[in-house]
């Protein structure tokens, strides 16, 4: 019975500690990332936009989400680099699947 009070708190602690331990590792690699951006990165923010940087600042990033179109977010938004596919790289790319529609489905909208 004395050995169980010490066996619980070994039990709460150690999940708590690893748990920690994963979540600065990854604020490193995101760290990492954000201070390797380049302008022309692809990249995806936390809300899921895809965009290009365009510009760079010290807490800021400039992305171009569509020609001419740039919007200035902070630089804790990107999430991760997005690679983009090249035709080098055929499981990226796809032939267009409504070139063999199947059975009952409509071929045109």
């Amino acid at each position: 019975m004395e050995l169980l009070f010490p066996l619980l708190i070994l039990a709460l602690l150690v999940p708590t500690f690893l748990g920690v331990r994963r979540q600065k590792k990854e604020m490193q690699k995101v760290t990492a990332l954000q201070d390797s951006l380049r302008i022309g990165d692809r990249v995806m923010t936390t809300a899921g936009l895809h965009a290009t940087v365009a510009a760079l600042a010290d807490d800021t990033v400039d992305l171009e989400i569509a020609p001419g179109v740039v919007t200035t977010w902070s630089r804790l938004v990107i999430r991760e680099r997005v690679e983009t596919a090249t035709p080098q790289d055929p499981d990226l790319l796809r032939k267009d699947d409504d070139a063999n529609p199947p059975e009952g489905r409509p071929t045109e909208y």
